[in-house]
């Protein structure tokens, strides 16, 4: 029995044990998040332009906002063009044009922002309009691409490049340890990541684009984007493993893959998750990038302020912890070295 538990010890040493302990905590995380976030969708205020005489726009509105859970967000809107320049401009998910001269109404959605919203509010005020005897037909200003008939292009485009990100950062850190031990290390950390999140974020544009032709997007934008998406998640990662060591591998993964990736609005876009993830995943990488793609390709680059804003913030944090990280583990090693050597001639000199 001794044996054995000897054998057990040098097999799985405490440190691999918490290790485990980690990874199905993490493991856990992961699966209660994508269930929480993907097993019942609920549309909750989707916003809704509402063109329409206007003796009659203001009562059509107070009815749409009235529906059970509250699943739009309904607004009068001056006219069709206006309606539909907001729609291109992302400030409205659909816009319903009232026909005063008969019963069949305009819906017009935007799929290029995520087919499963585009359904869903058609399924929603289809349902509304036929308590009235009236009747959709439903426009698509904004449709996606035949190469991306669900919208999906875009969100898994930059999932692929998250995780490039918090892989060439892990590999960084495994092949010379997971805090950069000086300044000089750091930077050139951080360099590399650079050069590659500058070859990662070409090729999948290049993939996306070209090859498959699966994003109507041009290279050059594309490639802007996935080189900032890259490097935000590489950068938040190597600051995790600076604060943490190889712990902040699981860190920068609980971030980006189990709370980022059910949250970005990939699936299923904002107003149809729960409030916990449609709350956070604007300000994390995966939804900052899924919203700048679907912008680039689909709404002629509108409405990117705020989520390039995002990505660089977690770009220049990384890349600062990092750098401060390895200032700290410079100056502590330089301490414990100069004690050393004070220790050294105090027994000399004894």
């Amino acid at each position: 029995m001794s044996s054995f538990v000897r054998e057990m010890r040098d097999a799985v040493t405490g440190r691999a044990a918490l290790l485990v302990t980690g990874v199905l905590v993490l493991q856990l995380a992961f699966i209660a998040s994508y269930v929480g976030a993907f097993h019942h969708p609920e549309p909750r205020d989707i916003r809704l332009g509402v063109v329409a005489p206007r003796q009659a726009a203001g009562s059509l509105v107070d009815r749409l906002d009235r529906l059970p859970g509250g699943p739009l967000d309904p607004r009068v809107t001056a006219d069709r063009a206006t309606a539909e320049r907001e729609l291109r401009e992302r400030d409205l998910d659909a816009a319903l044009v009232v026909d005063p001269r008969g019963t069949t109404d305009t819906l017009l959605v935007a799929s290029g922002a995520g087919a499963s919203l585009a359904q869903t509010t058609e399924a929603v005020v289809t349902r509304a309009e036929a308590t009235e005897k009236r009747s959709v037909r439903t426009v698509d200003v904004a449709p996606a691409a035949a190469g991306d008939s669900r919208g999906l292009t875009s969100f898994y485009l930059v999932v692929g490049w998250c995780v490039g990100g918090y892989l060439c950062a892990a590999i960084l850190a495994i092949s010379a340890g997971a805090r950069p031990a000086n300044r000089h290390r750091a930077a050139l950390r951080l360099a590399a990541l650079a050069v590659y999140s500058a070859a990662a974020g070409l090729l999948g544009a290049v993939i996306a684009g070209p090859v498959l032709d699966a994003l109507p997007a041009g290279v050059a934008p594309l490639w802007g984007l996935g080189t900032l998406v890259v490097f935000a998640v590489g950068a938040l990662t190597l600051a995790l493993q600076s604060l943490a060591g190889v712990i902040g591998i699981g860190l920068a993964i609980a971030i980006v893959v189990v709370l980022g990736n059910p949250s970005a609005g990939g699936a299923y876009p904002y107003p149809l998750l729960p409030p916990f993830w449609r709350a956070i995943g604007p300000a994390l990488p995966p939804g900052a990038g899924t919203w700048s793609a679907r912008s680039l390709a689909y709404f002629g680059g509108n409405a990117l302020t705020c989520p390039l804003l995002v990505l660089s913030a977690w770009a220049v944090a990384g890349a600062a912890v990092t750098w401060v990280g390895a200032i700290f583990h410079e100056r502590k090693a330089t301490t414990k070295r100069q004690n050393k050597v004070d220790r050294e001639r105090k027994t000399t000199f004894e």
